[in-house]
């Protein structure tokens, strides 16, 4: 079933160039579950300061322990570590448990049309630096909620939107996320195309007058686009590609990143 290789579930993160795949429309179905390692790189070259672009690199690696388990047919939470190093700042960075619950589902015209509900909990699982542009996340524990729509065509295209408002402590600035993905979900492929893009509200600037002292304090915004591809090896093992590039924004990095990943998926039957 369809559902069996959607398992990857994408494995992205706090980083901007990681966050759209939180979540996702699709259901591992009851006692079925999969874990994943993933594996991505980050190259910018130019950075927004405040809404300023100006030269500024970093290349960024991550490795990312994911995995995910459906409790019943309509109800499925996920758990997601990563490592991530950026210049000379290497650690454990948030560990991120999400939970999603479909509440409604309808057939209309030549699909399924389902609506969902999603609450996440991060918080940081190291003392990682905190104070230059090399950081690797904010040291804030957040509440993300997210609401879910989600077609399904007949065909195995299908469309999804998602968004919400999380919350952020230890002053780091409350944020709106929005995504909107379109894709195909079919027996042994699953490929899509997404926009992702999140607003903060407040917060200082890089650059800004005057000079921060708190980097917790930046309000971090984005327009990003990508995609990803994922097929099955056989029943139990597939692999994943993304490519992802952020567009604008504001006190972000600006350029692509690349991941891939193995999934194995466990099934109840």
């Amino acid at each position: 079933m369809i559902k069996t290789y959607l398992t990857f579930c994408f494995l992205f993160i706090y980083t901007i160039s990681l966050s759209q795949g939180k979540i996702d429309g699709f259901y591992k179905g009851q006692g079925n579950g999969s874990a994943v390692i993933g594996f991505g790189f980050e190259d910018t070259k130019k950075y927004f300061a405040g809404t300023e672009k100006i030269d500024l690199s970093r290349s960024l690696y991550y490795i990312n322990a994911f995995a995910n388990y459906g409790i019943t047919d309509n109800f499925d939470a996920s758990l997601s570590l990563p490592f991530i190093i950026s210049n000379e700042n290497k650690d454990l960075q948030d560990i991120t448990l999400f939970l999603k619950y479909r509440f409604y589902t309808t057939p209309i015209g030549n699909g399924i049309f389902e609506v969902s509900a999603a609450g996440g909990f991060s918080t940081p699982v190291s003392n990682y630096d905190i104070g230059g542009l090399n950081d690797i996340g904010q040291q804030a524990t957040t509440i993300d909620t997210r609401g879910v729509l989600h077609y399904k065509f007949n065909s195995g295209w299908f469309a999804t939107l998602q968004s919400g408002y999380i919350f952020k402590f230890e002053e780091v600035p409350n944020s709106i996320p929005i995504v909107f993905k379109l894709g195909k979900a079919v027996s042994k492929w699953y490929y899509d195309v997404y926009y992702d893009y999140q607003h903060s509200f407040g917060g200082i600037d890089y650059l800004g007058t005057p000079r921060p002292q708190n980097f917790r304090e930046f309000g971090v915004d984005y327009h990003k686009v990508g995609g990803s591809l994922y097929t099955s090896f056989s029943k139990n093992f597939g692999g994943y590609a993304s490519l992802s590039y952020v567009i604008s924004g504001r006190n972000v990095f600006q350029g692509p990143s690349y991941g891939v990943g193995i999934v194995y998926n466990f099934m109840k039957n």
